[in-house]
């Protein structure tokens, strides 16, 4: 019994074995499952590893990364221009980097397709801002704020080809000073142009011209003219090119692609050659056609107030009256203004550096207004400094002058010239942290002498202090000069107070 038992159970494990084996039919099917498997893997790794030998490292088109030396010189120009806006009472301020879709569409004009959309995430259709204007109106509006005086210094973005070498970026900084509030009229304009004038002279950039015009100004010489009103936002986006294309090429972008009459745009064409200081303001006074537009009127009126107080301001010289300057963007209302730099900087080999205007602005009495469920308006002017251009000019001044820049602000070296004194230095070196001082060390236990001193040399350290066993014995610090390369011996409770001293006579 035990035996046929055992032979039982060996014929059902052949048995169960037979059912579990598969078929050849089968064998065969997942072999050939097996191999599409394997070949569709290597195929994507294939595809992969092309994509990656493809790949170039490089930024996105229009952006770029700043260097340490280029961050130096950046801040400087971002300090002095946020240092003016503090002078004049401004209070910092920021929003998000992207709005809601609906906020920035149709505040831009034919602007408006150099809006970056952002992909859906959430449930709400999104962009980058723009400008730092719109977001303030909003702002204002979502706060129910009639008065802010503000300054905001953020990144903008904009999908228009870049031309690095003017400054023109998809991805830029921006400085703006706004005055939102019901005021007399042009004294917050006048101040405005004021602000202009003392960032641009801080700056040393050269001689500049501060151009003004008025939209009123703008929509009563389009009407005269004969512009139809349906197209006045058109033709004063073309007038806008007139600083980088010819009076021709713009004619011909209002009469062959805006369907202009060729004799209005003739007519537009006499004016927008004007321009002039208070003088040409009385002219348009007595202009046959403009004195019969009150639009027109109104405008000339703000200009000749508003030159009486740049007069009063001492900077009447610095400004011009001129017809063809007209801000393209919907918004502007009232007074517009853009600087211009009279002369380039120095030039190399490459040819001349054609930045175009370095700060620009205007009232925009209406946007606010376009926010709040019941239209209320608050009067709104300000401007906008040109970071990126004003960067890019003082770049290549200094590259064509071979102006070195310290990257660090660092003022003591703590050195050693003696091994197994790292303790000793990471004291002293606390010790002058703690004192409010800018100190570096090496970070090595054991630097050489050379090394340190070298090292503060390229970076521009003023002072090396130096600790060793024979100070460390004698309770004194020596204070080295590396400019003169003078030492003298401190004792070491003296220490701080004397390269305190020392820096104050740098």
């Amino acid at each position: 019994m035990p035996q046929l038992g055992l032979l039982h159970l060996r014929a059902w494990a052949a048995l169960l074995g037979q059912l579990r084996r598969p078929s050849r039919a089968v064998c065969v099917r997942t072999v050939h499952s097996h191999s599409q498997v394997t070949k569709a893997v290597l195929t994507s790794q294939l595809k992969l590893h092309q994509e990656k030998s493809n790949f170039i490292i490089k930024t996105p088109k229009g952006t770029r990364d700043l260097s340490p030396q280029q961050m130096v010189v950046r801040e400087k120009i971002l300090d002095t221009v946020v240092s003016c806006f503090k002078r004049h009472g401004a209070k910092g301020f920021d929003t998000p980097a992207f709005e809601l879709k609906e906020v920035l569409t149709e505040k831009y004009g034919e602007n408006s397709g150099l809006i970056y959309d952002l992909k859906d995430q959430g449930g709400e259709l999104l962009s980058l801002r723009y400008d730092l204007t719109v977001p303030f109106a909003r702002y204002l509006a979502m706060n129910k704020l009639k008065k802010m005086k503000r300054y905001h210094v953020g990144k903008v973005w904009r999908r228009e080809s870049p031309t690095i070498v003017q400054g023109r970026y998809r991805e830029f900084c921006q400085c703006d000073f706004d005055i939102a509030g019901h005021f007399d009229p042009m004294i917050p304009d006048a101040e405005c142009l004021k602000i202009v004038c003392e960032i641009l002279s801080a700056l040393q950039l050269g001689d500049f011209l501060i151009k003004v015009n008025d939209r009123r100004i703008l929509d009563g010489m389009f009407a005269v003219c004969g512009v139809p009103e349906s197209k006045f936002h058109a033709i004063c986006s073309s007038i806008d090119k007139l600083d980088k294309m010819s009076w021709k090429d713009v004619r011909h972008e209002m009469v062959a692609m805006k369907g202009l009459a060729p004799e209005v745009a003739d007519q537009i064409g006499d004016y927008v050659q004007c321009h002039g200081g208070v003088s040409l303001v009385e002219q348009m006074f007595q202009d046959p056609r403009l004195s019969e537009n009150k639009q027109a009127l109104e405008g000339l009126g703000d200009l000749k107030l508003l030159f009486e107080y740049l007069t009063l301001f001492g900077i009447a010289e610095k400004i011009s009256f001129d017809l063809s300057l007209a801000r393209g963007l919907d918004y502007y209302t009232g007074v517009i203004y853009e600087a211009v730099l009279l002369q380039n900087p120095p030039q190399a080999e490459e040819g001349p550096l054609n930045v175009g205007s370095v700060a620009a602005g205007g009232r925009y009495d209406g946007l606010v207004g376009m926010f709040d469920p019941k239209g209320h308006k608050v009067p709104c002017v300000g401007l906008s400094i040109g970071i990126e251009r004003i960067f890019s000019i003082v770049e290549h001044r200094m590259k064509m002058f071979g102006e070195k820049v310290r990257t660090t602000e660092t003022q003591v070296f703590v050195a050693t010239p003696q091994k197994n004194f790292l303790q000793e230095r990471l004291k002293l070196i606390a010790e002058l942290w703690d004192a409010g001082i800018k100190a570096e060390l090496m970070y090595k236990n054991n630097p050489k002498l050379l090394a340190q001193l070298h090292y503060c040399e390229n970076m521009g350290i003023p002072l090396v202090v130096i600790i060793g066993e024979q100070e460390l014995k004698e309770g004194v610090i020596k204070l080295r000069s590396v400019a003169s390369r003078e030492e003298v011996a401190i004792k070491r409770e003296n220490l701080v107070a004397e390269i305190q001293k020392q820096l104050s006579e740098f």
